[in-house]
């Protein structure tokens, strides 16, 4: 008898667990003792599903409202195959990692209840990493897909399938990279995203859906009730850490949308995506000056359509801007474009698609062209992307984009992934992204690019060991991506007056001198004197300040293709045109122990040429002067020769000789002395130490 009771109990309670993995309709039948309860319960479904299944061309599904109204639903009758999808759909808007559980969950009450259930399971087990269930899954739809969207679908779901071939690939070579989230100093418990960087790190902006908005509203089109977008702006404090953001920034923000896309590498010109009254979305443009953002203004028909412009970058020099839209005529839906500054025009000219390397007939979205002036960073639903849009890179060499490179979990995910940009040293990058320690919707996260990996030195027996432990056979998995060091300099100084020590306002110039071309020209403004300059390697940069009044003040950097990373700051003095003072032409060259000027010192020849011209009754002394290395008297004879090249060239183009005087200084005046030399740590640094005392200067005579 005792017997028999417990096989009654195992029955009843194998016949219960069963039960509860049946879908239970919504049958009044079934809930006789529950009628009220059914009843409440019913509605709730009802009229969630009233909210999430609406006509597209008179409303926009509240998954939101609809979610809550199914919970009060699920707490009454949780096994409805039915009701278990459509929580998944509204999952899929608002926490889309989420919606495994309901669609699993779904799939075990009956895997028929929807069509497409097969692919929503499937598409929850690729966001969360689960490659060989996806697949499953996947394939499972490609059998049950029917109806007049079928080749769609079928298309939709092989390329979700070749997706996760490439994350299994991928996964195998993950990209050293640490991902830190910035903190409560900018992160809230609402969305950030779209962070934008100066090249030096000194400023960050972002878009935030925060109370305090311009207009303080919630965007009632917007399936999740956020609040319209802001651009908030924060800067690096003296201890390294970021300033509280703001969003009081003048006329930027509106009481719309206003979302950053772009900032240029000195912080000074902000690109902002503005809704126009269509919906459409255009690139405006806003300039700081004197510490005050301009008012936005939109960019013109080449860069603006009636179709939908997201995103923009400026290179490092201001004369091209990659943006992206999806205008007639691309490759795919939105594609990537550039625009070249027109001198003649002083606007953009046309468009231009950066052509089937880099665009894919999928989405190309977030470009971001780094101050190197050659690696282009963006995302794309195309190429070997693990799921949705992964950040890719590709770099301009010989005339041509290389085939873009995916930067690879963990910092590509199989959701989406839309922007990055890179500060300067190329080491660090700023991204937005929801993950595990996400205060909010989105968040903004530091990328640390860590690089190949370095294998340890063995020596003795360490290195025997090491050799018997050797395979026979051995695979090795190379990084997914190489960051390197960026050949690049960034410059950062200000500019003020010599006596008086007040900043100004100026014009610097960067000019290749090789090549005879003025790369870029930055203005200064009274307010801090500041200036930032982005110098990509492998070329020979005169710098040259200028002010109305003032002398002009000249540096050259001479960076090698393979220089590394290097940042300089330097402030500079103008001197206003007076008797006695002298400057340093520090862009006029000559060859090793000649007196022969080289052509690249024709631009700072010019310059005087005009100095001389602006200030007929100017009357100038030309001085050279060596280093210590040599004999003392062949450095005389040497430093005079050169002064006296220089003159010649001034005669030659006009200048009276009358105003002209030369001397040779030889070493008598160096800069800095042989003995603070001698202190010098590196050789690196003792020849820039030689290289300031081998110069040519003028010194004012009369005016």
């Amino acid at each position: 008898m005792k017997n028999l009771y417990i096989l009654l109990v195992c029955a009843l309670l194998t016949s219960s667990s069963i039960l509860s993995q049946k879908n239970v309709p919504w049958d009044k039948d079934l809930f006789k003792e529950q009628k009220k309860e059914f009843k409440d319960a019913f509605k709730a479904f009802e009229e969630g599903n009233d909210l999430l299944y609406v006509d597209p061309y008179t409303a926009f599904p509240d998954y939101v409202g609809a979610l809550e109204k199914y919970k009060l639903a699920y707490a009454f009758n949780p096994n409805n195959a039915e009701l278990n999808y459509n929580m998944g759909i509204c999952m899929l808007k608002i926490d889309k990692y989420k919606m495994h559980e309901y669609m699993k969950k779904a799939y075990e009450l009956d895997p028929l209840v929807k069509e497409d259930l097969g692919f929503y399971l499937g598409y929850s087990y690729h966001l969360n990493w689960d490659w060989k269930n996806a697949k499953k899954y996947y394939n499972e739809a490609l059998g049950r897909v029917s109806g007049e969207n079928a080749v769609e679908m079928r298309k939709r779901i092989n390329k979700h399938i070749k997706e996760c071939d490439n994350g299994i690939e991928l996964e195998k070579k993950k990209a050293r990279v640490w991902i830190d989230n910035l903190g409560d100093e900018i992160n809230t418990q609402y969305y950030e995203y779209a962070p934008v960087i100066a090249a030096d790190e000194s400023t960050i902006m972002f878009t935030s859906r925060r109370p305090d908005s311009e207009g303080g509203k919630q965007d009632e089109e917007d399936h999740l009730k956020r609040y319209f977008e802001d651009v908030y702006f924060s800067e690096k404090t003296k201890d390294g850490k970021w300033s509280k953001p703001t969003n009081e920034l003048n006329e930027i923000n509106s009481k719309g949308h206003d979302a950053t896309i772009g900032l240029s590498p000195d912080g000074k010109t902000l690109f902002i995506y503005i809704d126009d009254p269509k919906g459409h979305g255009d690139i405006f443009t806003s300039g700081l000056v004197e510490g005050v953002w301009s008012k936005p203004e939109r960019l013109n028909k080449n860069i603006n359509t009636k179709w939908h412009e997201p995103s923009a970058a400026l290179s490092f020099d201001g004369k091209r801007l990659f943006f992206v839209s999806d205008r007639e005529g691309g490759l795919g839906m939105h594609d990537i474009y550039y625009s070249d500054w027109s001198e003649k025009d002083q606007d953009w000219g046309e468009a231009v698609n950066l052509g089937p390397t880099i665009n894919t007939e999928y989405d190309e979205r977030g470009v971001f062209i780094h101050p190197d002036g050659k690696t282009l960073y963006f995302s794309s639903g195309g190429h070997t992307t693990m799921g949705e849009l992964d950040l890719f890179y590709t770099v301009y060499e010989d005339g041509k984009w290389i085939t873009p490179v995916n930067l690879g979990p963990p910092l590509n995910t199989p959701g989406n992934d839309i922007q990055i940009v890179v500060a300067g040293n190329g080491r660090r990058g700023y991204t937005s992204s929801y993950r595990s320690d996400s205060k909010g919707g989105q968040d903004i996260y530091l990328v640390t690019f860590l690089g190949p990996e370095k294998q340890p030195m063995l020596i003795g027996e360490d290195n025997l060991i090491a050799s018997i432990a050797l395979p026979i056979e051995e695979k090795i998995v190379e990084p997914l991506v190489e960051i390197k060091e960026s050949s690049l300099a960034i410059l950062t100084g200000k500019v003020f007056d010599f006596k008086t020590l007040e900043t100004l306002g100026s014009t610097v110039e960067v000019i290749d001198n090789d090549e005879d071309i003025t790369i870029v020209k930055v203005e200064t403004d009274k307010l801090d004197g500041k200036f930032l300059l982005s110098l990509p390697a492998g070329k020979n940069y005169g710098i040259v300040v200028k002010k109305d009044g003032y002398l002009f003040h000249s540096e050259n950097f001479t960076i090698p293709e393979e220089a590394g990373f290097k940042q300089y700051n330097i402030d500079i003095p103008l001197k206003k045109v007076e008797v006695g003072r002298s400057i340093v032409l520090r862009n006029i060259f000559f060859d090793l122990d000649k007196y022969s000027l080289r052509p690249e010192s024709k631009n700072e020849l010019e310059r005087l040429i005009k100095l001389m011209g602006d200030n007929p009754t100017l009357e100038i002394e030309l001085g050279g002067h060596t280093d210590t290395r040599g004999n003392d008297s062949y450095n005389q004879k040497l430093s005079e020769n050169r002064a006296k090249a220089v003159v010649e060239y001034l005669v030659k183009a006009g200048v009276k000789e009358s105003r002209l005087k030369y001397a040779g200084y030889g070493e008598t005046q160096t800069i800095i002395s042989d003995s603070e030399i001698e202190k010098m740590k590196s050789r690196t640094e003792k020849e820039e130490a030689h290289q300031q005392n081998r110069r040519t200067e003028f010194k004012i005579l009369k005016i």
